[in-house]
């Protein structure tokens, strides 16, 4: 059995979760799904970092200790998760001791192998990034480039990692494996980083208290960076008491990150695991920015959508659909209530919703609930043919928007079909029997592979779907046109409501 191995970042807890933490969960999750219906062993990691400045001093601001923050928002982040649908097998604390333990133990070993040396850096930081920013990413009015604020300047001894020794190494790497990072616009823009010349880089920070401490030198904590960044080798030490995961699906397939984040993972992340004479991740995908008011969406920024109150009022099918559908996945896109409400209408509630409907309710009145069991409708299984490869095929490049879109096109192909054949003409006129079955059995196979092949995305109402065509079998293997046609039918309540009006 193959193995597959998908992360997200971990989530920062200096504040509660939004929109911007809730679409990589999804997407990652649709990930999984979608391996395990290839009979993958899947293992699927999200989780909260915990350390660093930006923790300690949002901490600070409320006036308790930075365990206390971690805690609270910790849970918020793991309630997020299943009020997403997600199937995360593992949810990672950067205060797990046994993570502590971990990092400790590889980092221990890169400066055994002589790449860690203690020097005193002096540049400009951001406390929110937690990081120091080279000349070239500062913008005007000696700003970060993300969070807008004024930069510091900041002065102290570190213990420094060697990542200039890997220029080579990486320069490497990125000419022989030309997929290591996509988009192929985020893999030129680390490629330009590094070859612009790499710098060393602070390993661990002397002013700082709330961090994973040095086993060498206790008056230092590493760098928070380093810390998260292990977060995804670590987890598999621990994530099932008594198991070591590491052999079974490390390195990683895919790392999803968002692109303010792109430097720690495709330049400072391959250098650190070549340091620590680790396999290197198979691929790091960097997806874009949603956008609101022209605007990365931020806590900081104070431009949040909050996606419990979405998933209370519509669900969370509707907005997993809505935000891989809405912004092609891997690009910068901007996401709106009304933007919302117009596909939840017109596609989810019309295109597929109705379909399901109706198409059933046509099964039930004209056939009292029996499939017919015919030959299918040979022009639309031309059309499902080869449906299934490539959604693969797209999924495989994390190229979740277009692997929906050629679903979808599905749906709309046997919504024209109800139209082009109409069933309810067809019951009427003499001697068409055999068409209407045709019509019907073609139909609630099409419905069931679009389901099949949808539940990655919506699965709660997919899962619906196809009980009510009793057929629960969500396999790959048996999700082309005419593999498993559905015997019998059940009523189906509309798949995507109208929502209850809002109370004023």
């Amino acid at each position: 059995m193959s193995s597959f191995y998908v992360t997200t970042p971990i989530y920062y807890v200096n504040a509660a979760p939004h929109l911007g933490h809730a679409y990589t969960t999804i997407a990652a999750d649709v990930m999984a799904r979608h391996h395990r219906q290839r009979g993958s062993d899947v293992f699927f990691l999200t989780g909260t970092d915990e350390h660093g400045e930006p923790v300690a001093l949002a901490a600070e601001a409320q006036g308790i200790s930075p365990r206390e923050l971690a805690d609270r928002n910790a849970e918020r982040f793991k309630a997020l998760a299943p009020q997403l649908d997600a199937t995360n097998d593992f949810f990672i604390r950067t205060s797990d001791a046994e993570h502590v333990k971990a990092v400790q133990d590889v980092l221990s070993r890169v400066r055994d192998n002589g790449y860690v040396y203690l020097g005193t850096y002096e540049g400009w930081y951001c406390p929110r990034c937690a990081d120091f920013k080279s000349e070239s990413e500062i913008v005007e009015g000696n700003r970060c480039p993300i969070h807008l604020i004024e930069l510091t300047r900041e002065q102290e001894e570190n213990y420094f990692f060697k990542l200039s020794a890997f220029q080579g190494r990486l320069e490497t790497l990125y000419e022989e494996r030309p997929d290591f990072v996509g988009p192929d616009a985020r893999r030129n823009e680390a490629l330009s980083f590094i070859r612009s010349g790499l710098q060393d880089v602070s390993l661990t920070r002397a002013k700082l208290t709330w961090g994973v401490p040095v086993p060498w030198d206790e008056g230092h904590v590493f760098y928070v960076w380093f810390d998260a960044l292990l977060n995804y080798y670590t987890a598999l030490t621990y994530a099932r008491p008594g198991e070591d995961l590491v052999e079974r699906f490390w390195p990683a397939d895919v790392h999803l990150i968002a692109k303010d984040i792109l430097k720690f993972h495709c330049v400072f992340w391959p250098a650190l695991l070549m340091a620590a004479d680790l396999p290197l991740p198979k691929r790091v995908f960097v997806h874009g920015y949603l956008l609101m008011d022209g605007h990365k969406m931020s806590k900081s920024l104070g431009n949040v959508l909050d996606p419990f109150a979405v998933i209370d009022r519509y669900g969370s099918d509707a907005l997993r659909y809505y935000l891989l559908r809405d912004v092609t996945f891997g690009q910068d896109g901007s996401v709106s209530t009304a933007d919302f409400e117009a596909r939840y209408e017109a596609e989810l509630a019309n295109d597929f919703g109705n379909l399901a409907s109706r198409t059933i309710k046509m099964v039930l009145r004209y056939r009292d609930g029996a499939v017919p069991q015919v030959e299918l409708d040979k022009d639309i299984a031309s059309e499902f043919e080869g449906l299934v490869e490539r959604v693969c095929e797209l999924i495989d490049r994390q190229d979740l928007t277009n692997a929906l879109v050629e679903i979808w096109k599905r749906v709309q192909r046997l919504n024209r079909y109800v139209d082009e054949q109409a069933p309810w003409k067809l019951a009427k006129e003499e001697g068409r029997a055999a068409d209407l079955d045709r019509a019907l059995a073609t139909l609630i196979e099409g419905l069931r592979v679009v389901g099949v092949l949808l539940s990655p995305y919506i699965p709660e109402r997919a899962g619906r779907l196809l009980e009510a065509l009793g057929r629960t079998d969500l396999s790959l293997e048996n999700a082309r046109f005419g593999a498993l046609v559905p015997e019998r039918v059940s009523d189906l309540e509309p798949l995507f409501p109208k929502p209850q009006p809002q109370a004023s």
